[in-house]
């Protein structure tokens, strides 16, 4: 059979030449490849972020490189006219197109992520309802350390039995065509920390200043001094971006409710600290309370009025 100026059935000198040097050029391209990924490995062993982002970006690079040229070398081998490798690619375009729209679009979202920096490996991210590490990104796939749910989401699917922002354990894949349809929500591109809340619930009659005082002192003991953690990534932020100037400092908001008044300390935190963090923080509030002698308030009920009550006994007879 002869496709495109190529006998595909039946081997003779032209073909056979051309399929071992399609294998060979395979063979060689893969082994220089994972040698030059695996130099990097070792020339960029350190574990701090801005190693890691270099042997990432690194990489990648080497592998989109490994990509291109393997792709043309194998054009050049089998097609020496321009006319039938110009019908070639668009018939197999077409035929990629229809029958494999998935996979393409996931190359796609491969180079989104790529050229908007979308999450790098290590960032924490939320992609295709899954939430975690980036552990690596492939052409078609993206994989993630899962962790757990916070309180507030809770009941998403899929259900966790981990219910705080700590790893679960699984390893899990999510195709890179959820750029194109879904938010990727990324915790530690430009900005690594976040702000988490703590509400207390206390009576009307209890010190509302001592309590204010304790969580602000928790918060800047336990969760770090916004001054020292984060004023450099603040200035960057707000010079890359043009956003109103930050406040990083812990501070106390107050809600009045029916039963009670709701202490909520507002302040930020790295983002694979937050459970050590806030458990710190809670057994010193705790702590601190009960030295106070200030209880945390629970939902109360008072009862305005009863109805007459009227007991009627008979059919009582004395037993001597």
């Amino acid at each position: 059979m002869e496709f495109f100026g190529i006998k595909w059935v039946g081997v003779n000198p032209e073909n056979g030449h051309k399929l071992l040097l399609s294998l060979a050029f395979i063979a060689l391209v893969v082994v220089l490849s994972r040698t030059l990924r695996w130099l990097v490995g070792i020339a960029l062993r350190r574990t701090d972020h801005a190693s890691i982002q270099t042997k990432f970006w690194t990489r990648q690079g080497i592998s989109l490189l490994g990509a291109v040229i393997l792709i043309l070398g194998l054009l050049s081998i089998w097609f020496s006219d321009p006319t039938r490798l110009a019908t070639a690619l668009g018939l197999v375009s077409a035929g990629l197109a229809f029958a494999l729209q998935q996979p393409v679009t996931a190359i796609a979202g491969y180079f989104v992520i790529l050229r908007g920096s979308t999450f790098n490996v290590g960032d924490r991210i939320s992609m295709g309802g899954v939430r975690g590490d980036v552990l690596r990104l492939g052409f078609i796939q993206t994989t993630i350390m899962e962790m757990g749910q916070p309180p507030s989401v809770q009941g998403a699917d899929p259900a966790m039995w981990v219910k705080s922002r700590q790893f679960t354990g699984r390893i899990v894949t999510v195709s890179n065509a959820k750029v194109f349809s879904e938010p990727v929500y990324n915790y530690t591109r430009d900005f690594p920390f976040i702000w988490e809340e703590m509400a207390i619930p206390i009576t009307y009659q209890a010190d509302r200043a001592k309590v204010e005082t304790i969580l602000l002192d928790a918060a800047v003991r336990f969760a770090g001094n916004p001054a020292e953690i984060a004023q450099g990534a603040k200035q960057d932020l707000q010079a890359r971006f043009g956003v109103d100037p930050i406040d990083l400092d812990p501070k106390v908001f107050f809600r009045i409710t029916d039963n009670w008044l709701e202490l909520t300390v507002r302040f930020i935190v790295t983002t694979h600290r937050i459970r050590s963090t806030k458990d710190a923080m809670s057994r010193h509030i705790i702590a601190a309370l009960d030295a106070a002698g200030i209880g945390i308030a629970s939902a109360t009920y008072d009862i305005v009025g009863l109805p007459p009550i009227e007991v009627r006994a008979t059919g009582i007879k004395n037993v001597e």
